[in-house]
């Protein structure tokens, strides 16, 4: 398997409604569809490692941190390649948490992600552990394929449900075209111009963060955006020099946080 056919997808703990003003941020051709009970998918093209080389894992990790740094619900990558599968959990500022399989299905990474993942997402911390702990252990009869099926049934529980023709394992082209056939999918892309504008207000008032903003009775609000501004511009620079897409996404939507938010100071002062 070459980089091309590569794969990934991202699973949004809410509407679709929620998360399309903050994926328009990400650029990049995507599908959104119900993923289940208060779950939505994005399925993107894969411009970055289809056609610019940029490792899945990175791009996703970068991606799904961009999305949930705003917005006040969890978002979980899934990725694969020719030579392992994993995921990513991003949720708010906290650090993201995530596990790797080689392609044989051999884990790579530590238990105590799997408990980590387990409580920020609120599953059983008997049952549901005792699931993820199995896909931690040796299986020769699981590739790293079958271990991200099997992580996606235990979030069955938690009410995600994969639309149909939407199997895990394909390449990223193919699951976009897949996603396209959806009769509750839609398109996101990056708007430009004032659209792009609108789609970050949008993003910003709608997540978490809207409870930040000036206006909103709390006089942290201008320390967060000058802590976005100071977090944003060495990620974007970073990711610009090492050509990652995701994580100069990342530093763009800070930059672009903490940039409206002290625009929008003068207009929306304190009481």
């Amino acid at each position: 398997m070459t980089m091309s056919n590569a794969g990934a997808l991202l699973l949004c703990r809410a509407q679709p409604e929620s998360v399309a003003p903050a994926a328009h941020l990400l650029r990049e051709r995507m599908q959104l569809a119900p993923a289940g009970a208060g779950w939505s998918v994005l399925l993107p093209e894969g411009r970055p490692w289809r056609h610019g080389g940029e490792p899945v894992d990175r791009v996703l990790t970068g991606w799904a941190a961009a999305l949930a740094v705003g917005a006040p619900w969890p978002v979980l990558a899934l990725w694969w390649d020719a030579d392992r599968a994993g995921f990513t959990l991003a949720s708010g500022f906290r650090r993201p948490v995530g596990y790797i399989w080689l392609a044989n299905g051999t884990p790579a990474g530590e238990d105590e992600a799997m408990r980590t993942f387990a409580a920020r997402l609120g599953l059983d911390p008997v049952l549901d552990v005792q699931a993820l702990d199995q896909l931690t252990k040796p299986d020769p009869e699981a590739d790293a394929r079958a271990r991200l099926r099997a992580l996606v049934a235990v979030l069955t529980r938690a009410g995600v449900a994969l639309p149909d023709g939407i199997p895990l394992g394909e390449p990223s082209d193919r699951l976009h075209e897949a996603a396209r056939a959806l009769p509750d999918a839609r398109p996101v892309e990056w708007p430009g111009g004032r659209e792009a504008v609108r789609a970050e207000l949008d993003a910003v008032g709608s997540g978490s963060l809207g409870a930040w903003l000036p206006g909103s009775g709390t006089p942290k609000a201008r320390a967060l955006f000058l802590a976005q501004l100071a977090a944003g511009l060495p990620l974007t620079v970073w990711g610009v020099r090492r050509r990652s897409g995701g994580w100069t996404a990342v530093g763009a939507l800070l930059l672009a946080h903490g940039a409206l938010g002290l625009a929008c100071e003068p207009m929306r002062p304190w009481d």
